[in-house]
């Protein structure tokens, strides 16, 4: 589970995802990467899972580059407590993803191989995302 070593707050407020991302929309480190069209939370446990079917469906010969950390701790409150009482304890981490984020990048493989695993990778994920390339 991917998680940060140190924090200056263990809690931290819900935040916003308006806006697009103008900043990390180019690829930089591979030929091939998944761009969100949509905003939204993305927990550890998808991004394991996108790892684990992009390197089953390479047969682990492409590199791979996330874009995005889970840096972001979402508290929970127990169930049937009642008003009051503080925050919730730490239930998992997220990496708020906005508009226009590059997810991920791939590179050596060929366009097919990589179109094909990027798309079985997009299924784990709870957003719209579409395959972009260098050329």
């Amino acid at each position: 589970m991917l998680y940060p070593k140190k924090l200056k707050y263990s809690k931290y407020h819900r935040g916003t995802l308006k806006g697009k991302n103008y900043q990390e929309n180019k690829l930089y480190f591979g030929k091939f990467g998944l761009l969100a069209l949509e905003a939204t939370w993305v927990t550890t446990n998808q991004l394991e899972s996108v790892r684990k079917v992009i390197s089953n469906s390479t047969q682990r010969e492409a590199k791979l580059w996330f874009r995005i950390f889970p840096d972001k701790p979402i508290t929970l409150r127990s169930s049937e407590s009642r008003m009051g009482s503080g925050k919730g304890s730490l239930d998992h981490w997220v990496s708020p993803v906005k508009l226009g984020t590059i997810i991920l990048e791939i590179d050596y493989v060929s366009k097919e191989i990589a179109k094909n695993s990027l798309k079985l990778a997009a299924h784990k994920l709870p957003m719209k995302l579409e395959f972009i390339s260098k050329f």
